[in-house]
């Protein structure tokens, strides 16, 4: 037996098989692009959001998408060129961080991507450029140039339609380049340099293209020493033509005539800046190169004009715009709105005014209106997995953005509800909707019951559009209403307590029954046709309508008091052939409604009472559903032949009464269940499977759809004080939340007890000084209660909360380190403990250390802390004074920089910041912390996780990988024992800055299902990731099912998956492929394939193209 079998067959193999996918796809924008790319008649907008490229086209009422494809590597760069093909559109040009290049147009007639060219641009020699690749297209397409390594300038030269021809590298002396970009209008394709000497003097230099010659021919003209802080370059389009450079405090244009001596220049000081500021990214708003907006790092708009003749510059004018996002990028769509791409906050839509919109903050005017804004999550700095409602639901809130577009962002998976009316209305104790007649297909009132009264809200006025209260004369509007709805023959029902009404569309009483013995009535439901009621001791009624009376069909008496009833038509039927009672002897009765004899009794083995039933059907499946007093469902499998049930299920939906109601989509025509609970869900099914997704509001008493006009597919909502109509969203998908903070949040932790946040804040203050708070947050409002001030120059860098042993008591510990301009590493740091106190945090105890404390975990009643390059474990110890003080009992020396810490048991996983992942044992015994095993690779880490107990680890490192390793438990030698073999490899292709288990799904455990261990993750681009380790079997058939994809499918662009998630380091000279990670985005890709495409890829893998859909909703429904 090999190592590697030992592995596959010990106790770890089920976690060394992982499928990995996004549940949030990335949100910073990298790139954007605006041209003629779908059609030569519209203007579309290319938006790049580092591994994805979104298509909008610019309509009168905004941005409509066109595309979302993902891309096979990460966009380094993109730009959009008109070619000269003849059809009028215009070509993109990508290149990714791994070197691949492709030329992409959009095919009209089948509404996708097809690829012009592609290829790969790496050279075997060669540094890699520090500030990342170039790339460049001539404006008359006649080159594509691109920077990629020091010293050297790769040119691919085109044809007149746009075709690529053979690439060729000519040397470039200048090697610290701060930009390069082709000028417009010049002879032969020629670039304008800027670079930085040995100095650190910026200069600019432009090169004439030789494409005969593969070599630069010439250079027209050069100016050294601009301002130190030049760092862009926008090419001035012909006939003026030159050059504007970028600089910190000035902007100046550059160009030389054939008629000038020197080098002919304009410059303008950037106004209003109290520091020097940094220009991020530029955007034309005019063809002819008359105006550009400027963007800078503190997110202020500025607009760059140029006054000239036709020919040349006469004079520079800028003036200052307003506060956006922190621009990554700036594309002018069309009058006057521009897409404000973010890499540290929200993206936006803007438009720009002549006359001042508004004052800001600090009194300048500002001429910048918000249109649309765009969520981004990115960067995710950490995240808390919390339940906040305290009903099993998971949700994510992350340290979002940066600087002053900084966040915290509450993510939560389940269905939406788009709140269209709230009502305050307290002590609803049913909702009913009536239609005004048979033929109507919308609903025209609400009947809203209470305790003691009932009242109607319908349409009034002019157009019938709006709701109020109104009347319906025949109703007894001081009782409450039990059971009201449409029956057949154009006439209302409404049963009360007192007994059963029936009432014309006029509001005319009709006809009105009463149980005999003058019996109460309890609760009753009814359908088109049919009537059933439960009175007191325990009698069941079925009533029906005929010829404008109610008429007494059948009577039957239990032993015990009926609780609840129901006789829903299950499909599109008008009536019901049985009804399902639910008695407060805990059994379930299935009867018939001609006869009300018993077909079934079943006991729900509870001891909780049955509060509602429902009978429904899902794709041709009948069903019954309990809900029981406590939160729990049970679903049952009905013979509509014998009435048995079967396939009982059992599964805890929240923790109070149950009440069951069905709803339709009139848009999509598929009905869904509600349970209304303190944990509201809804019910489908897919692939007779049924479904539950948690509904994103808070406790719902009662629920009944009501559609109309006004709020077509709405459902009135009850809660226990308001009333709320509004439509219910056709999927499950993630709800943002988003909390500004104003400041760059670091760290995060979540303290149940007091139910708090506690935030890690910095403040970027003027003149480059950072100001540093524990902000305490309230989790319900998220009002920030209170602010703790950290020392000058003190940064934290790990926050978690927890209890010690021998104190009961929630702490809030934060760990610091000193950042001072003369370390390279901090040498002095600190161990704050804080304790919530009158909604304020106070300081009751501090520990100084040597060095900055990168991470924090509670560790057997103690605090274990990372401290620079050591681990070292404190405990909580009382001092005389009833006080506690942090006392140092053991530490474990061996790392670089102990980055990240994970424990579980004696266990204690170290990621360090350039060594790979160590595993360390604490021996209380001995009070001492031993290395057991360690990975010997070199690997940069950035987070660490534990997968089991004892035997499999995740790493993410810095070179966007994801790894494996596990203890080789079955080796013969110490020496092996002590190695962490590597049992899995994955480019991920994201910066992954936090693990922790958890999962967004509902896990409900319904006795069938798949059940798989999640970690999520969140990263750079504001990806929030699951890892899922599989089952042997699940694995093998995604693996599978992902190289039948990667053999029959193409990648946009020509860039191959494979190649994608092969694992790269910069340490290796060649990739090796992905191993026991399967990529769960390609997997599920499959049930958006057309068709034919899907039905090839069944047949390579011998499988029923409707059995892999099936598994790979699974997939997706477990995970997220």
């Amino acid at each position: 037996m090999t190592n590697e079998d030992a592995r596959e067959s010990g106790s770890g193999a089920r976690c060394q098989h992982n499928y990995v996918v996004t549940a949030h796809k990335p949100t910073v924008v990298t790139h954007s692009a605006v041209g003629k790319f779908t059609s030569s008649e519209a203007t579309d907008l290319i938006v790049a959001k580092s591994t994805r490229l979104e298509v909008y086209r610019l309509h009168a009422e905004g941005l409509k998408p066109v595309l979302d494809v993902p891309i096979n590597g990460r966009i380094a760069t993109m730009s959009l060129c008109q070619t000269g093909s003849g059809d009028g559109k215009a070509r993109l040009y990508l290149t990714t961080e791994r070197y691949g290049f492709t030329v992409l147009s959009y095919d009209e007639a089948n509404e996708e991507l097809k690829t012009e060219a592609f290829g790969d641009v790496q050279d075997n020699i060669g540094r890699p450029a520090d500030d990342g690749q170039i790339g460049i297209v001539d404006d008359t397409c006649r080159a594509i140039g691109l920077r990629l390594y020091d010293g050297l300038f790769k040119v691919i030269p085109c044809d007149e339609k746009g075709g690529v021809k053979e690439a060729f590298n000519i040397r470039l002396e200048e090697l610290r380049v701060e930009d390069i970009k082709f000028l417009h209008g010049t002879p032969k394709p020629t670039i304008a340099v800027l670079y930085r000497d040995t100095k650190d003097a910026v200069h600019i230099k432009t090169y004439e293209i030789g494409i005969r010659e593969k070599e630069f021919v010439s250079s027209p003209w050069a100016q050294n020493d601009l301002e130190g802080g030049s760092n862009k370059i926008i090419p001035v389009p012909a006939p003026i033509g030159g050059v504007v450079v970028l600089g910190q405090e000035i902007i100046v244009y550059l160009n030389k005539f054939e008629d000038d001596a020197d080098v002919f220049l304009k410059a303008i000081n950037i106004p209003n800046i109290p520091d020097r500021t940094n220009i991020t990214c530029y955007g034309a708003i005019d063809p002819d190169g008359s105006r550009y907006l400027l963007g800078d790092a503190d997110g202020m708009l500025y607009l760059l004009v140029i006054l000239h003749d036709g020919k040349r510059v006469r004079e520079l004018k800028i003036e200052r715009l307003g506060d956006t996002s922190i621009a990554s990028t700036l594309s002018y769509l069309d009058n006057g709105v521009v897409f404000v791409g973010s890499t540290y906050g929200d993206s936006q839509l803007i438009k720009l005014h002549a006359e001042k919109t508004s004052i800001d903050k600090d009194g300048n005017p500002t001429y910048v209106q918000i249109l649309e804004e765009f969520t981004n999550l990115g960067p995710i700095v950490d995240f808390a997995f919390v339940d906040l409602e305290r009903h099993g639901q998971g949700q994510v809130v992350t340290c979002s953005g940066a600087l002053k577009d900084g966040s915290l962002r509450v993510v939560r998976n389940g269905i939406g509800i788009d709140e269209q009316a709230v009502i305050q209305l307290p002590g609803v104790k049913g909702l009913f909707s009536l239609r005004d007649s048979d033929d109507s297909q919308m609903d025209k009132y609400l009947v809203v019951t209470f305790i003691n009264e009932t009242r109607i809200l319908g349409f009034v006025g002019d157009e019938g559009d709006t709701l109020d209260e109104t009347e319906i004369a025949g109703f007894d509007a001081e009782a409450q209403t039990l059971c009201c709805g449409n029956m057949q023959g154009n006439v209302f029902l409404q049963v009360t307590h007192r007994g059963v009404r029936l009432v014309s569309r006029g509001g005319d009483l009709l006809d009105e029954w009463k149980p005999k013995d003058g019996a109460e009535i309890l609760s009753a439901k009814c359908n088109p046709t049919q009537i059933l009621v439960a009175a007191a001791g325990g009698q069941l009624h079925c009533l029906n309508v005929a010829k404008g009376k109610i008429v007494l069909l059948a009577s039957k008496t239990f032993e015990n008091e009926i609780a609840c009833l129901d006789c829903t038509p299950m499909g599109d039927g008008m009536s019901s052939p049985v009804c399902a009672v639910g008695l407060w002897s805990m059994d379930i009765v299935l009867a018939s409604m001609s006869d009300l004899s018993v077909i079934t009794k079943e006991s729900t083995d509870e001891d909780i009472i049955p509060r509602s039933t429902l009978l429904c059907s899902f794709e041709d499946i009948p069903y019954l559903f309990v809900g029981l007093g406590d939160g729990q469902l049970i679903t049952y499998v009905l013979d509509q032949n014998t009435g048995a049930l079967s396939g009982r299920k059992k599964l805890s939906l929240g923790t109070k009464p149950i009440t069951l109601q069905t709803f339709k989509s009139h848009a999509t025509n598929v009905s869904s269940v509600f349970a209304a609970s303190d944990r509201p869900t809804v019910i489908f099914s897919n692939n007779k499977k049924l479904i539950y997704s948690n509904v994103n509001v808070q406790e719902v008493l009662h629920v009944c759809p009501f559609s109309s006009e006004a709020f077509p597919d709405a459902l009135a909502l009850a809660g226990d004080e308001d009333l709320t109509i509004g439509g219910i969203d056709d999927i499950q998908k993630l709800h943002i939340r988003t909390i500004p903070l104003g400041g760059h949040p670091r760290r995060i932790a979540h303290q149940v007890d007091t139910n708090t946040f506690a935030v890690a804040v910095e403040h970027l203050m003027s003149k480059g000084d950072q100001e540093l708070f524990i902000r305490l947050i309230d989790d319900g409002s998220f009002d920030t209660l209170h602010q703790f001030r950290l020392e000058e120059h003190e940064l934290a860098s790990s926050l978690m909360s927890c209890s010690f042993a021998g104190d009961s008591r929630e702490y809030y510990v934060v760990g610091t380190g000193f950042a001072y301009e003369q370390e390279d590493e901090p040498s002095r740091g600190r161990i704050l403990v804080l304790r919530v106190e009158a909604d304020a945090l106070e300081l009751v105890s501090e520990k100084e250390v040597r060095g900055a404390v990168y991470n924090l975990n509670a560790f057997k009643g103690k605090l274990l802390a990372g401290i620079n390059s050591k681990l070292e474990l404190f405990k909580w110890t009382p001092r005389e004074d009833d006080a506690h003080e942090l006392v140092s009992e053991c530490s474990h020396h061996g790392q670089i920089i102990t980055f990240s810490v994970k424990t579980r048991g004696d266990w204690i996983l170290v990621g360090d910041l350039l060594k790979s992942m160590s595993l360390l044992q604490y021996k209380p015994e001995e009070g001492a912390i031993d290395e057991i095993a360690r990975d010997f690779n070199a690997n940069w880490m950035t987070a660490v996780a534990m997968l089991d107990d004892d035997e499999t680890y995740l790493g993410a490192e810095n070179s966007l990988n994801l790894f494996t390793v596990a203890r080789n438990m079955n080796a013969m030698t110490d020496e092996e024992r002590s190695r962490l073999e590597i049992t899995g490899e994955y480019h991920l292709g994201e910066f992954v800055n936090v693990f922790s288990p958890g999962s967004l799904v509902m896990s409900l455990k319904d006795g069938d299902s798949l059940e798989v261990p999640t970690l999520l993750f969140g990263t750079g681009n504001g990806v929030i990731g699951v890892l899922a380790s599989l089952p042997k079997d699940a694995y093998d058939f995604a693996e599978r099912l992902q190289t039948s994809m990667n053999k029959h499918i193409q990648g946009v662009g020509g860039l191959k998956h494979a190649e994608w998630r092969s694992f790269r380091h910069t340490l290796r000279r060649k990739s090796d492929p992905s191993r026991n990670f399967v990529d769960g985005d390609l997997v599920e890709s499959f049930l958006d394939l057309k068709v034919e495409q899907a039905d090839v890829v069944a047949a390579d893998m011998k499988c029923d193209r409707a059995e892999i859909i099936r598994r790979v909703e699974e997939l997706q429904r477990l995970t997220h």
